[in-house]
């Protein structure tokens, strides 16, 4: 750890991010994206029999797609009530994954044990980025790959969380998560240990009743949106006619329902 993560302590930030992410209920909205992770399992190009290590795996939507192929997968999240939903979805679809409790940070494998690692919205949102890149790296095989679903800076979602920090700031020297989205940032976290890096930009459209149904939905059940209004308390009405603002500029939907694209970066890194 550097000396200036060691200074901002990302202990502290890391626990106060893990009881936003168990706050609310992020499956509610992590269902939606299964398609990322499917276009993911897709990209990756997953054979059977491959061990596939799911980091930061949310409600299991990787997972899920890994299975669905074939692969051995091991699903892990620091978030262990969102382990026991993907748990509930694997069981219904009778899906053999080993659910394990488990910091991004300091994943508890060997090194060079999984053929592939995939994260889907999940790491990008570690503290301390380098580290958590590094880990990605150690546990994957040499010539296995590394596949990535990240939000990028300009994106719906990027801009939504650039929305939350105008009122909740975030703390002071933590990088943004939307940097895991641009290729710039990925070639200083793994090029030292890629082979090549492969990107895509894709969208996902978000499909709601309208913006005020969106904002409620997020409001109640995504982690971070629902603390930032639990922390503002009576000051909350200027962060939802923001919301409300930002989803209708990103609005293609018209008349029949709201229809927000948000792009993110598809990336395929093979490990040296």
């Amino acid at each position: 750890m550097s000396t200036a993560s060691a200074a901002i302590d990302l202990s502290v930030i890391k626990t106060r991010q893990q009881a936003a992410w168990a706050s609310g209920d992020y499956s509610v909205i992590g269902t939606t994206l299964q398609i990322v992770g499917e276009m993911l399992a897709e990209a990756v190009d997953l054979r059977p029999d491959e061990d596939v290590l799911d980091v930061a795996a949310g409600n299991g939507n990787a997972s899920l797609a890994a299975a669905r192929r074939g692969a051995r997968v091991t699903s892990t999240d620091y978030v262990p009530a969102l382990l026991e939903r993907a748990n509930e979805r694997a069981y219904a679809e009778r899906l053999a994954i080993n659910f394990r409790t488990a910091d991004a940070e300091a994943l508890a494998f060997r090194e060079a044990s999984f053929d592939v690692v995939m994260s889907t919205f999940g790491v990008m949102f570690t503290p301390d980025q380098a580290r958590a890149a590094r880990e990605l790296a150690r546990v994957c095989k040499p010539g296995g790959r590394i596949a990535l679903a990240n939000w990028t800076p300009d994106s719906f979602v990027g801009q939504l969380f650039k929305t939350i920090g105008k009122h909740v700031p975030p703390p002071a020297g933590v990088q943004s998560p939307a940097l895991w989205g641009t290729v710039a940032r990925l070639q200083e976290l793994f090029g030292a240990d890629a082979q090549n890096i492969e990107s895509t930009t894709r969208q996902f459209n978000f499909r709601y009743r309208s913006a005020r149904d969106f904002l409620e939905v997020f409001r109640a059940w995504y982690g971070p949106v629902h603390k930032a209004f639990a922390a503002l308390g009576d000051k909350a009405t200027a962060l939802e006619q923001d919301i409300l603002a930002l989803c209708e500029r990103f609005d293609r939907g018209g008349k029949r329902g709201l229809v927000i694209p948000s792009d993110y970066l598809e990336v395929v890194i093979t490990r040296r």
